[in-house]
């Protein structure tokens, strides 16, 4: 790996970069991480946020994940988890995303390191709320990103992630009650 300790925070050295690089749950989507989105034309390896298409591209993403979140009948033990208006934690997702994929480190320099397992120890998130929060995701990267292979190390990132913040062995209620005993 090119990092190094500076005043306490992992930096990235690659090629003389000093910008800070975020590691979570064994997963780096730092701005030099390549991509799959390389063309002919391309001389240079893109970061995932310039592959995505930069900022509006994750505001479209995180706008989608979001409305998806609202709407989808499946996705209520996570929503629950959300305040009634879902803007604040969308604006926190642009700007983790934007540092995560490699565009400007927004979160970073707002409110430091994310430290997302503990931000979200006082939620329970078990592997329902995990899943729900997945199937979201999928589907607003189904929608938003058309080149697979780029679409699928996304959302092995977005699982180990997803994963890393179970915090709770207890199973969230299922909230589609059966009529009759459910057979399967």
């Amino acid at each position: 790996m090119h990092a190094r300790r500076v005043s306490g925070t992992r930096a990235c050295t690659y090629g003389g970069c000093q910008r800070p690089r975020i590691s979570l749950c064994g997963t780096v989507l730092s701005h030099h991480m390549t991509s799959f989105c390389a063309s002919a034309s391309t001389t240079a390896a893109a970061s995932i946020y310039e592959c995505l298409g930069g900022a509006p591209a994750i505001q479209r993403l995180v706008d989608r994940f979001y409305r998806l979140m609202d709407e989808l009948p499946e996705a209520h033990a996570v929503r629950q988890l959300h305040p009634s208006s879902l803007s604040g934690s969308a604006e926190s997702l642009f700007k983790f995303l934007s540092g995560w994929f490699g565009g400007p480190p927004l979160y970073l320099l707002e409110r430091g390191h994310p430290h997302l397992r503990r931000r979200h120890k006082p939620y329970a998130i078990d592997a329902v709320v995990r899943d729900e929060w997945m199937l979201c995701m999928q589907l607003a990267l189904a929608e938003q990103v058309d080149d697979l292979a780029l679409r699928a190390s996304i959302q092995r990132a977005f699982s180990g992630m997803a994963d890393h913040l179970i915090n709770t062995d207890h199973v969230t209620a299922s909230r589609i009650e059966c009529p009759s005993p459910c057979d399967s």
